[in-house]
Order: structure tokens, then C-alpha cells, then sequence
């Protein structure tokens, strides 16, 4: 076996860690031995196989993304905009993306589906995230398979459900089939922890991601509980994401989705809940208290006229990362958007700065996956890392290089990407495989479901078309 390899990377800016915080750096070096950081160090480092530099570089931890979508990003990209809808979450949901993700199923191959994951996730790659958290079908492992054959760090989340049915009424209400005891969707989910979890060098890890506490009855919601504490994993589901949510919430069992899932188990520090954008101030106070996590997905709601904003989570004291919720897969755009939205929210330009987001995208979230060993460059930590090139017009001059990424930026401008000590992205193109024919193959599969679910009727002109 030959001498494991040795590469530096060198930019004008790095943001090292050092006493337990983050700290800038001027002009230094990450030094990467085999899949884990040596050094972060200032002079040029000896015995190294390749120096990797970028004169204006910014030299980040890599972005932990911490829910998503894959499939749901490109299946309904220019459908999920500028429509009228009297429940706008609701009938995202339940209206389209479960009845379109019901469609991909039923006529797309097995390699067609993959081509249609292999698309989002390029995105995703190239958007910065080096840390993934998707929360897909229990029919679509190869979801699986992709992050591990595109390399990015994942966490795979597929979903449980106590119902097979999902649609909205004339009244704008989801309608679904429920029933005690049906966990036929646990028992799948956790049959693929046991194949995949700690697999590819550890890149790949599961978690258990029952969809939310409307799709999912008690006793499937304490089982899933149980099952998280055998497996020793972490739980991600959606919370208080909509007004109907609440409503049915509240007739069903008398309290909040918050104060439900303590109910059954589902609140602590291995639990990620995603949106919480119609949680009560008591309902937030409730997550600080069990140390649960709250990922928060900004644009997604932004888009329906919806403010989720970062700052109202963050300042309550509930540990607050972000996703991007399979919209737009550009995570420096998604923490920009996190960031707009809570000033707006606010009414205070100091509200949500760059340094809260990137704390959030990067060392919060590893927190939040219980590791100390990504989301921060220091020694011994995981080789994940993204270079941000400062040197392009809109960033310069340059007098605060945090600022100018996460205001002026965009996946566009993180030219390398690594993880694990691998290079992902370099010179702002994908390395593991053809940018070119990933892009054809993903877009004509996501077009074979639009014809299909046209003639179902379930995309009529009259709901998603516009023209000028």
C-alpha cells in the first residue's frame, strides 16, 4: 500500500478554528493527510503531493445542508412559483409534490430515477453543501446509492408514514387514509439503516425521518422512538410547517405538533425538525428546553409569501441550522435568503449577520448531528472544505471576506469543493463525472413525468402556465 496523500490548499482567507470558535485567517494553508485535516498552518508546508491555491480564495468549512428534497427540487422547478392557492404549504404538499413524487414512481425506470437524483444533487455539489440531509421515498433507495457514487457526505432520512394516500380537498385541506399499527414504512426504513449506515468510509449514514405529526399516528411516532434508541441514530421530521397542520393537530390530540411530539417521544438532542414557520413562541420555547434542533428552510416559504425567518428561531435560543428543502440547491443563496428574510422580519439590519449564518451552516450543524469532527477546519477533523473566489468583480474590493460571501455570492463562485479529502468540485466544475450529460439525462427524466402528469390531468395549463 503506497504513502497515503498529501495536499494543501492555499487561499488569501481561511476560517480556521481555534479555541473552541471560529477565527480568520490571513494567507494560510489547509494541509490534507489521506481523508482528515494535518494542519491549517501559515508558511508553505513541506512533503506535500500538490498545492492547491487560489489567490482571492475564501477557504471554508465545507456547508452542512441539513434538510432537502432531491427528487422534489427538480420535479417541481417553474411549477411550485407564482400561483394562487388559498393554503399555500398545504397545497404545495400534498397538491403537488406528493401527487408528482406518486407519478415519478409509476413511470420512471430505475436508471431514469437516478438520472432525475444524479441532476439535484450535482446541484447540490456544486451549491457548497458538502454535508447532506435528504429526506426521500422509502421506495427510492437508490437516493442512496447516488450520494454515495457522486461523494457527497450524507445523510439519508427515508420516509415513514402511516398513510399511502395524500391529497388536498375542494377546501384546501390535506386527505389522507390513516391506521393504528401499519408500520410496514419502519420497518423498511430501518432494514436500510442496517445496509447503508457507516458505509463508504462512513460518508453515508441513515436516520429515521417520519414524515410529521399529521401523516403519523402515535403509536407509529413512539415506535419510531424506540427504534431510533436501538439503532443509536438521529430522527429528522417536518413540524408545524402549515396553519392546517395546527388545525388537525389540535382537533386530533389538543396541543401543538411541538407539544405532541414530546408526547411521544420525538423531542431531544437526536431530533431535527424542519420549518416550525406556524410554531407558537411556547412551541419554540419547548424545542430550546429539549435541546431539539430546527432547520430552517427559508426560500421555500418565501416563495409562497411566507416568512420563516432564521432570526425569530435563532434569538428564541433553539439551535438553528439550515436546508434547503429541494428548491433552489444553492446554499450560499439559501443562507443569504435566511438572512434577508429575518432582517426584513426584524425591522434590524443587524438581524441574522453572515457570521450567525455561516456558524449555522457550518459548526451548528454538526452540533446538531452530534460530531465534532466536520463543519470546522482544524486538526484531525474531516476534510471537508469549499473555496469561495473573492477575486471576481462583484466581490471586489474586498473589506470583510465573510460579509462579501454570503451577501454577494453564489454557488457559481465556490470554485473547489472537497470532501473527505476528496476534490468534488475544482475550477468550479464537477470531477467525479460529465456535468453535461448528468444535466440531459436528469431533465429528460423530470419531463417524462410532466407529460404523464399532464394527461392525468394533475398539471392543468389553467393552475401552472403563465405566459407574457
Amino acid at each position: 500500500m503506497g504513502a497515503t496523500k498529501r495536499t494543501a490548499v492555499r487561499g488569501r482567507w481561511c476560517l480556521g478554528f481555534e479555541n473552541g470558535r471560529h477565527t480568520l485567517l490571513h494567507d494560510h494553508y489547509v494541509v490534507i493527510e489521506g481523508t482528515a485535516i494535518a494542519a491549517v498552518v501559515r508558511d508553505r508546508p513541506a512533503n506535500v503531493d500538490r498545492v492547491i491555491e487560489v489567490s482571492d480564495g475564501l477557504i471554508l468549512p465545507g456547508f452542512l445542508n441539513l434538510h432537502n428534497h432531491l427528487l422534489s427540487a427538480v420535479l417541481v422547478r417553474g411549477l411550485s412559483e407564482d400561483w394562487k392557492t388559498g393554503s399555500y404549504t398545504t397545497d404545495l404538499v400534498y397538491g403537488l409534490l406528493m401527487p408528482l413524487g406518486d407519478v415519478a414512481v409509476e413511470c420512471l425506470a430505475e436508471h431514469e430515477m437516478r438520472a432525475a437524483i444524479r441532476l439535484a444533487m450535482l446541484e447540490i455539489i456544486k451549491g457548497g453543501t458538502t454535508t447532506l440531509m435528504d429526506v426521500f421515498r422509502i421506495g427510492q433507495p437508490m437516493t442512496i446509492d447516488v450520494a454515495q457514487e457522486m461523494g457527497v457526505r450524507f445523510y439519508g432520512a427515508p420516509y415513514i408514514l402511516s398513510t399511502n394516500k395524500l391529497g388536498v380537498d375542494p377546501q384546501g385541506m390535506p386527505v389522507y387514509e390513516t391506521g393504528e399499527g401499519r408500520h410496514s414504512n419502519l420497518s423498511q426504513a430501518v432494514d436500510l439503516f442496517r445496509r447503508y449506515d457507516s458505509t463508504n468510509g462512513g460518508r453515508i449514514r441513515m436516520a429515521l425521518g417520519p414524515h410529521g405529526p399529521d401523516t403519523c399516528t402515535p403509536d407509529l411516532l413512539r415506535a419510531v422512538r424506540k427504534a431510533a434508541d436501538d439503532l443509536g441514530c438521529l430522527i429528522t421530521i417536518h413540524m408545524a410547517q402549515s396553519l392546517a397542520e395546527l388545525d388537525i393537530i389540535k382537533e386530533r390530540h389538543g396541543v401543538s405538533p411541538a407539544r405532541y411530539l414530546q408526547q411521544v417521544g420525538l423531542l431531544g438532542p437526536d431530533v431535527l425538525v424542519a420549518h416550525g414557520v406556524c410554531a407558537s413562541g411556547e412551541d419554540l420555547d419547548l424545542l430550546q428546553r429539549t435541546d431539539t434542533t430546527l432547520v430552517n428552510c427559508p426560500q421555500t416559504f418565501a416563495r409562497g409569501g411566507i416568512a420563516a425567518p432564521f432570526t425569530r428561531f435563532a434569538e428564541r435560543g433553539v439551535r438553528t441550522v439550515l436546508g434547503t428543502d429541494g428548491y433552489c440547491n444553492d446554499f450560499l443563496g439559501e443562507m443569504r435568503a435566511a438572512g434577508l428574510v429575518s432582517k426584513l422580519y426584524a425591522g434590524r439590519s443587524d438581524a441574522a449577520t453572515a457570521r450567525d449564518l455561516v456558524e449555522a451552516a457550518t459548526v451548528k450543524g454538526a452540533r446538531a448531528l452530534g460530531r465534532d469532527d466536520i463543519g470546522r477546519l482544524a486538526p484531525g477533523c474531516q476534510a471537508d472544505l469549499v473555496v469561495v473566489d473573492l477575486g471576481r468583480p462583484h466581490f471586489q474590493p474586498v473589506a470583510d471576506p465573510i460579509k462579501n460571501a454570503v451577501w454577494n455570492g453564489c454557488g457559481s463562485d465556490i470554485v473547489l469543493s472537497i470532501v473527505a479529502g476528496e476534490i468534488l468540485v475544482e475550477q468550479g466544475c464537477y470531477a467525479r463525472g460529465n456535468e453535461a450529460e448528468i444535466i440531459i439525462a436528469g431533465a429528460k427524466a423530470i419531463e417524462k413525468v410532466w407529460e404523464m402528469a399532464r394527461r392525468n390531468g394533475q398539471l392543468a395549463p389553467a393552475r401552472f402556465a403563465q405566459s407574457f
